[in-house]
């Protein structure tokens, strides 16, 4: 039984954004519309700001020096992270295509394809880093695993 008290009022449905931090963002928009396929859906010059359509969801950019980006500390590198990743579900899950997108525009790609879980159960995926440093995964459907 759910005590009402402890409960929150209402029920995660699914993740709505992510914010990233980035040094660049030309850069960082040209990597997540070029690359992996997302629209710019917003511009908000005034914050620093940029919303890119991920899907249902959206991936948000913000720079250092803008009013949101300046309220952050130090920028994603080998030292620190803004998060741990960003996971994109993908569909079609093709390994030699998806390596062969990021060969043409120089993206490496980390390690072997693995079997991990995500919201829709196990399912492959396959990681990348963008420009500043964020780790990304591309994840495909899950599978019977």
């Amino acid at each position: 039984m759910t005590d009402p008290i402890h409960s929150p009022p209402f029920s995660v449905l699914r993740i709505d954004h992510v914010v990233l931090r980035v040094k660049d963002a030309e850069r960082a928009i040209a990597f997540y519309r070029d690359v992996l396929g997302c629209a710019v859906e917003r511009r908000r010059d005034n914050l620093g700001l940029v919303h890119l359509r991920a899907g249902t969801n959206l991936i948000d950019l913000v720079t250092p020096d803008g009013p949101l980006g300046k309220q952050g500390g130090a920028l994603a590198g080998k030292e620190g992270r803004n998060v741990d990743h960003l996971c994109l579900r993908i569909e079609p899950f093709d390994e030699a295509a998806i390596r062969a997108l990021m060969a043409r525009h120089g993206v490496p790609v980390h390690g072997e394809v693995q079997n991990n879980f995500g919201a829709e159960g196990n399912g492959p995926s396959i990681y990348i880093t963008d420009p500043d440093g964020n780790s990304v995964e591309l994840k495909g459907p899950a599978g019977n695993s």
